[in-house]
C-alpha cells in the first residue's frame, strides 16, 4: 500500500519540497523541487530576516504547496539554520503555518544532523558493521553525524555553510572576477576553525555528502544538467572544480553545465567547506547523494510507526492560503 509523505523545508539558501512513497523498504521519490530563495541573505550571525527574503520564500512555499496538493497523506514543514538564528524566526514560522495549515518546526543542529544521516544511509545500501559519516553542508551550517546503524551514535552542528562563508569572504562570490589566493586561504582558515568538532567524532570507513553544494559539484564533475542521485566525489574533483570556478566571473559560472544559476556565487564557499571537512576526517572521497535531510525526516516518521507529532497533519484537514503581501 502506498504511503506518500510530503515535506517542505526552508533552508538558508533554498526552499525545497519532497514527495515520497515511504512504504517500501527502499523509498520511492515521486517529486522533488527546489527554489533558490536565500532567506538568510544579510542575516549574519544574529539578526532579523529581511522583508524581501521572507516574501520570496513565502511565494516559493505557496508555489511548492500547490505542486504537492492532493498527493500526500501526511505533510511536514521544517526550517534550519537561518530560522534558528533569526530574531524574527518564530514570527516568520507563524506566517508559514498560516499558509500551509501545518506548524513549521525549526530543527536544532543535532536534529538536522540526525535526519540527514538517516536519509543518506540509503546511498550506502545495507551497512555491514562499518562506521559511516554524513556531512550536510547547507547555506548556514554544516552538520556531521556518524554511526553504524539507522540512528547515529553522535552528531554535531558547525556554524559554517556556503552562504555564511561567502558573506564572510565576499570575494568568493566572483562579482569582481577571478578570486585571489589570499581570499581562498582566509576562507579555508574560517572553515577549518568552524569544523573542528568533526575531528572529535572518531574515525569512519565511508563518508556521504548531502546538500546542494555537494550535488551541484557532482553534476558539474559529470557534466550533467540535472542532479545526480548518487555519485562519488573525490578531493581531487573538489579542488579541480574549485580552481575552475575561481578563475571565472559570476556570469561565466552560471553557464557551466550542471550549475544552478542561483548557486553560482556560493558554490566555491560550499566546496571549501566540503573539502576542509574531508581533510579533517583524513578521507579522500565521499558519495554525493540527493538522499538528504528531507528524505531522512520522512523515514524517521516511517520508522516511528506513524506517531502523531506537533509538526504534521493529515491530508483531510489541509488548508491552503496564499501568502500575505
Amino acid at each position: 500500500m502506498s504511503k506518500r509523505y510530503a515535506i517542505l523545508s526552508i533552508g538558508t539558501n533554498s526552499t525545497r519540497a519532497l514527495l515520497a512513497d515511504v512504504a517500501p523498504d527502499n523509498p520511492r521519490i515521486e517529486r522533488a523541487r527546489s527554489i533558490g530563495t536565500r532567506i538568510g541573505e544579510g542575516l549574519g550571525e544574529r539578526g532579523r530576516l529581511g522583508d524581501e527574503p521572507m516574501q520570496r520564500t513565502l511565494d516559493a512555499v505557496a508555489q511548492l504547496a500547490r505542486a504537492l496538493r492532493g498527493h500526500y497523506v501526511r505533510l511536514f514543514a521544517v526550517g534550519t539554520s537561518a530560522l534558528r538564528r533569526a530574531e524574527n524566526g518564530e514570527e516568520f514560522g507563524e506566517r508559514v503555518a498560516a499558509l500551509l495549515g501545518v506548524s513549521l518546526r525549526v530543527l536544532t543542529g543535532d536534529e538536522e544532523a540526525a535526519a540527514s544521516y538517516r536519509g543518506a544511509l540509503t546511498a550506502f545500501g545495507a551497512l555491514r558493521g562499518e562506521r559511516v559519516g554524513v556531512i550536510d553542508t547547507g547555506g548556514g551550517s554544516t552538520e556531521y553525524a556518524v554511526g553504524d546503524s539507522l540512528k547515529p551514535e553522535s552528531v554535531v552542528s558547525c556554524e559554517v555553510g556556503a552562504v555564511r562563508l561567502t558573506e564572510a569572504v565576499p570575494e568568493l562570490a566572483g562579482h569582481d572576477g577571478a578570486v585571489d589566493k589570499d581570499a581562498v586561504a582566509q576562507a579555508r582558515a574560517i572553515a577549518r576553525e568552524a569544523l573542528q568538532p568533526v575531528t572529535k567524532q572518531g574515525s569512519v570507513e565511508r563518508v556521504a555528502f548531502v546538500g546542494g553544494s555537494a550535488t551541484t559539484t557532482a553534476a558539474i564533475v559529470r557534466a550533467r544538467a540535472t542532479p545526480i542521485t548518487s555519485h562519488p566525489v573525490t578531493r581531487e574533483d573538489l579542488q579541480r572544480t574549485l580552481d575552475r570556478l575561481l578563475t571565472m566571473t559570476l556570469d561565466e559560472r552560471k553557464k557551466i553545465l550542471g550549475m544552478r544559476a542561483q548557486r553560482a556565487d556560493i558554490l566555491p564557499g560550499g566546496i571549501i567547506v566540503l573539502d576542509t571537512a574531508l581533510e579533517l576526517l583524513d578521507q579522500e572521497r565521499a558519495v554525493a547523494t540527493t538522499a538528504d535531510l528531507l528524505l531522512g525526516i520522512l523515514l524517521q516518521e516511517r520508522d516511528a510507526a506513524g506517531g502523531r507529532l506537533g509538526y504534521e497533519r493529515h491530508a483531510d484537514t489541509r488548508a491552503h492560503r496564499e501568502p500575505r503581501r
